[in-house]
């Protein structure tokens, strides 16, 4: 056992409003469906979504896993000392270049992103962290932008979104200390 005391996770409810919201949504668009287009397209589309459903499953559980091994093997005072907090505009430069070099999709991203602020980054670099994946993240200039659009596009597209992620992860530290101020007197 790891003399580090277990990571603390916020209590989450397994059925909150956002999945309240999003089962609402299906259930109104399948009666749309069923009643516009027929039974037969909607067992079409819901044999798809259920195949869809199925091959998407593995990767959100290794996602999972991968974030979960992740917030057990980065020791928590390197992490809150590299991007915590207490880190400075070095924490929020250094979200945003992880963010950068990151590959995967949201299934993988978002996953790693909540380990990381269970061990302690705090959630200006998180969310540096993923803006910066969002509007930086090299393997969609790769393999998206450069082919479709062309050089000059990407580089001032992505001049123009540099400091996006840094400006984002500043505006989250600010407004999460006034929101959460941290106690303790530090």
């Amino acid at each position: 056992m790891s003399p580090e005391a277990p990571i603390r996770r916020r209590p989450r409810k397994t059925f909150d409003w956002s999945s309240t919201t999003l089962a609402v949504a299906v259930v109104i668009a399948a009666a749309v469906v069923f009643w516009r287009d027929g039974e037969a397209r909607f067992l079409e589309i819901l044999y798809s979504d259920f195949r869809l459903f199925i091959d998407i499953l593995p990767k959100v559980l290794a996602a999972c896993l991968i974030a979960a091994f992740v917030a057990v093997l980065m020791p928590r005072d390197v992490v809150m000392r590299w991007v915590g907090a207490e880190s400075g505009l070095m924490g929020i430069l250094i979200a945003t270049l992880a963010g950068v070099i990151c590959p995967g999709g949201p299934i993988t991203i978002f996953p790693i992103a909540a380990a990381f602020v269970a061990i302690g980054a705090d959630t200006g670099a998180a969310i540096a962290f993923i803006t910066s994946w969002t509007l930086l993240g090299y393997a969609r200039i790769l393999v998206w932008e450069l082919p479709f659009f062309g050089d000059e596009f990407v580089i001032w597209r992505t001049l123009i979104s540099l400091p996006l992620p840094i400006v984002a992860g500043l505006l989250a530290r600010f407004i999460a200390g006034l929101s959460f101020p941290r106690k303790g007197g530090g």
